[in-house]
């Protein structure tokens, strides 16, 4: 059997308050996620996703657990990161915010221009490379997230719900250029998304968790070629079994 490309195994994390007080975020979370796989978590609010993708990222450390990559353990930089808020330098302009993640790396400046061209040609930003992230439209401002994520080339993308802050049609339709994006690059993906709609249309595998402390409720194949149509009976039937999964979770809350 193949090894995984992320494996999570028994995260739990909690968080220490004020007064004594115990915040348990997340409780014995495991899963593993393949080579270019496209994996979606959902769950109530305050389940531990953020925390999750955080501790993925080596960003945190979990209380008790662990998260591997190509089996040693997560670090800090290892993964690409992709958030709701952009994140984009205001004083630079598309290429400069683009390159940015490689300067830190300390790659030669021509390799930076270069390397830099390609994603913003792939995410379709030809032409807007001495543009400023105020004179974008939001979509665009995502495309140039996703580009600068692209750019160090990581072999896991973490994404924490980049779309959510779009308008639905724009929403629609950066789904459908992340997608012909990935299917270029072929990066392992970890998408946390509280739209189910969103995640049938995109993954492989859903993951749903359980309301605080979150655990794994169930894991879902998503047997859908692409590209997936959203009224098709398979894809309802799908979304209303995993809305009914997570309205049972939010009731316990």
């Amino acid at each position: 059997m193949s090894q995984a490309k992320v494996s999570v195994q028994g995260v739990s994390k909690s968080f220490y308050m004020k007064e004594g007080m115990i915040i348990d975020a997340l409780q014995n979370v495991s899963f593993d996620v393949s080579e270019q796989e496209f994996l979606c978590i959902v769950g109530p609010n305050g389940c531990g996703k953020t925390t999750l993708l955080r501790i993925i990222a080596g960003l945190d450390k979990p209380s008790s657990g662990r998260v591997l990559i190509d089996g040693e353990e997560a670090k800090a930089g290892e993964a690409g990161l992709i958030f709701q808020e952009f994140s984009l330098l205001p004083w630079r302009t598309v290429i400069e915010n683009v390159g940015f993640g490689l300067e830190i790396q300390r790659v030669e400046d021509s390799e930076i221009l270069k390397v830099a061209q390609r994603y913003i040609d792939l995410v379709g930003l030809s032409r807007f490379e001495q543009v400023y992230p105020h004179e974008l439209s939001e979509g665009m401002k995502q495309k140039v997230a996703i580009a600068r994520a692209l750019a160090t080339n990581p072999s896991v993308l973490l994404m924490d719900e980049p779309f959510a802050p779009l308008d639905a049609q724009t929403r629609n339709l950066m789904q459908d250029e992340f997608l012909r994006m990935w299917e270029e690059e072929k990066k392992t993906v970890i998408f946390v998304t509280h739209n189910v709609d969103e995640a049938l249309y995109l993954a492989d595998r859903i993951v749903v968790l359980t309301a605080r402390p979150g655990r794994v409720k169930r894991i879902y194949d998503v047997p859908l070629a692409r590209p997936r149509k959203r009224t098709l009976q398979s894809f309802v039937s799908l979304r209303e079994d995993i809305l009914k999964l997570l309205e049972e979770e939010i009731l316990h809350v």
